[in-house]
């Protein structure tokens, strides 16, 4: 299922122009406090990353499914990052999902489950208020947190670090129906995939440019 989603992003990503790049991705559960709980998650939970411009980076977490659950925290493990620029609780209607930078606990559950362990950079985190389960990303519902690159680095340096794990995305669920909660981590993005993302954009650059000639 995620090597289809990743997989499929990729390549509506080649034939989109540069500034508008994106890719999904899915997660796989770390915590497996109840395997039908984290077949949820892996089945219906999906962070697309795009080019916001700028230098900046947006990350918009989906509950695509049916089945009772929601996004209650989220959480970034190093990269390229500099700052968390806003964090966007309306991508799909106001009122809906309310997070708030920082997040409690600070580091993602189950965090030492992953290899290696994922340890959350300081401030990059947020959560949903009170009341925690309604106010989190629900079946239908989207969360978007954009990010500020570090001088001198740009998306695709992002993705790169996608793909080698430099960079990963950790989230907290609860509102199972079973009651219990998981810890996800993103699927990496696969590299020949990416060298075939980075090599078509040159190709369709320097196409470009000859083009106005």
């Amino acid at each position: 299922m995620h090597r289809i989603v990743v997989l499929g992003a990729l390549a509506a990503l080649l034939v989109v122009p540069t500034q508008a790049r994106a890719v999904a991705l899915g997660f796989s559960c770390i915590s497996n406090n109840d395997p039908g709980d984290c077949a949820i998650g892996e089945a219906q939970l999906v962070v697309d990353v795009s080019d916001a411009g700028g230098g900046e980076v947006l990350f918009s977490f989906s509950n695509t499914g049916a089945a009772s659950s929601s996004i209650t925290d989220v959480y970034f493990d190093d990269g390229s990052l500099l700052s968390l620029a806003v964090v966007i609780n309306d991508l799909v209607a106001p009122g809906i999902v309310d997070f708030s930078q920082g997040a409690s606990p600070g580091n993602l559950p189950a965090g030492n489950n992953a290899s290696p362990a994922f340890n959350t950079t300081a401030g990059f985190n947020a959560d949903s208020n009170p009341p925690t389960q309604p106010n989190g990303v629900n079946p239908g519902e989207v969360l978007g947190i954009r990010f500020t690159l570090m001088p001198g680095r740009d998306f695709d340096d992002v993705l790169g670090e996608l793909a080698d794990g430099t960079l990963r995305i950790g989230i907290h669920v609860q509102g199972y129906t079973s009651g219990g909660s998981e810890s996800l981590i993103n699927v990496p993005l696969p590299e020949p995939g990416l060298l075939a993302l980075l090599g078509l954009g040159a190709a369709a650059l320097v196409g470009a440019r000859s083009s106005r000639r």
